[in-house]
């Protein structure tokens, strides 16, 4: 296609944190062209945004229920729609855009309770559109490097599996200041049954799953509330039992003073390890046993196709959160279009997670509460 894909977006409007995210991700490829919105619930936020954006007046919408339907009748109408809301209003949105044959690209975790993921996946499988959901950490070169070469046997066969992912933001009752983004995520009615756990747990355990290509098949799991009068886990401990036999712990805290965005994924096999963190994302630890540990780096020596696929700029000049975001944008719009034009889509292109990645998060949150509910319990992922 000589164009770029008309995008659509659901929330993201003034205040918001992630809309923008994935506004600066969809054009830095320059694939997508923001042409409408819902951007919010409330009328005159949803204009301002849009006059913001640059959006046209006429395709800025008080709702999404509007907006699914008069896009779907337009010649020019959105072709891809972007759901950036807090996750009670993730499927809703995602099943009508669906239902109208338009492809969606969701914010995760994919919903807030396992019922309405259900119905989403149904949406999803009975729509002929396509759907992404934005774990963007697969997106990072050296995360595709890395399931690369355990793939291909680079350090045999997994044993160990550690990932943690320590924030501090929440370490004092930053939602009873009424800030935005901590008062919907420590809201069970909004957020869902998770805290730390559907917030940055899932993005620790889709990585870890991503990157071995292990499933996990149970976990036991201590979900504590720290912060007095919050009603969501801000900490979590779990065990991990993976298919094969491997074994892995998850940490997930956002009551962690001195970490930031500390997401980290150690794996360790028979003949090998490797060790990626997120806040030093160009570089790739490999220790083959018995031999001094290297470094890989982004777009240097040793790079995979698979990690130069996603590598934009020359090795030295730092990439990171922004272009892995960027690069599941990317992916996509390559499938879309190749759905359009009738063919099958570059295979590298292939790796941005979807509808069943969504179903694994979401069964991963419900196990994680009902391990902690029953002190720490084995339970089995359904």
């Amino acid at each position: 296609m000589s164009r770029r894909l008309r995008l659509g977006m659901v929330g993201g409007g003034q205040g918001a944190f992630i809309g923008a995210v994935h506004r600066i991700a969809a054009r830095i490829d320059d694939r997508y062209e923001l042409v409408a919105g819902a951007f919010s619930a409330d009328p005159d936020r949803a204009r301002a945004s849009a006059r913001d954006l640059h959006v046209a007046p006429d395709r800025a919408y008080e709702s999404w229920l509007e907006m699914a339907a008069r896009e779907a009748e337009r010649p020019d109408g959105v072709e891809v729609v972007a759901i950036v809301t807090p996750n009670h209003m993730h499927a809703e949105p995602a099943i009508a855009f669906l239902n109208a044959g338009i492809h969606v690209v969701c914010d995760k975790p994919l919903c807030h309770t396992l019922e309405a993921a259900q119905a989403l996946e149904r949406a999803v499988t009975a729509s002929r559109a396509l759907f992404a959901l934005t774990h963007n950490y697969t997106g990072y070169p050296l995360v595709r490097q890395a399931r690369g070469m355990v793939a291909e046997g680079a350090i045999g066969a997994p044993r160990v599996i550690q990932v943690e992912y320590p924030q501090d933001w929440l370490t004092m009752p930053l939602e009873s200041s009424g800030q935005k983004q901590a008062a919907w995520r420590t809201d069970p009615a909004r957020s869902g049954a998770g805290g730390s756990v559907g917030d940055i747990g899932t993005h620790a355990f889709n990585l870890a799953e991503f990157v071995t290509g292990l499933r996990v098949e149970a976990l036991a799991a201590d979900l504590t509330t720290f912060v007095p009068g919050r009603r969501l886990d801000d900490n979590a401990h779990m065990l991990l039992r993976f298919a094969g036999g491997a074994r892995g712990m998850l940490w997930c805290s956002q009551v962690a003073p001195g970490n930031e965005n500390g997401l980290r994924l150690r794996v360790y096999g028979t003949r090998g390890g490797l060790e990626w963190a997120q806040e030093q994302p160009d570089i790739l630890v490999h220790a083959p046993f018995g031999e001094a540990p290297r470094m890989l780096r982004r777009g240097g020596a040793g790079t995979t196709p698979a990690a130069m696929h996603a590598t934009r700029i020359p090795s030295g000049h730092p990439e990171g959160y922004l272009e892995a975001f960027a690069q599941l944008y990317r992916d996509f719009a390559e499938q879309v279009v190749a759905a359009k034009e009738g063919r099958a889509a570059d295979p590298s292109c292939c790796l941005v997670p979807g509808i069943e990645e969504g179903m694994r998060g979401m069964r991963f949150i419900a196990a994680a509460v009902a391990s902690s509910q029953a002190d720490a319990a084995w339970i089995a992922l359904a």
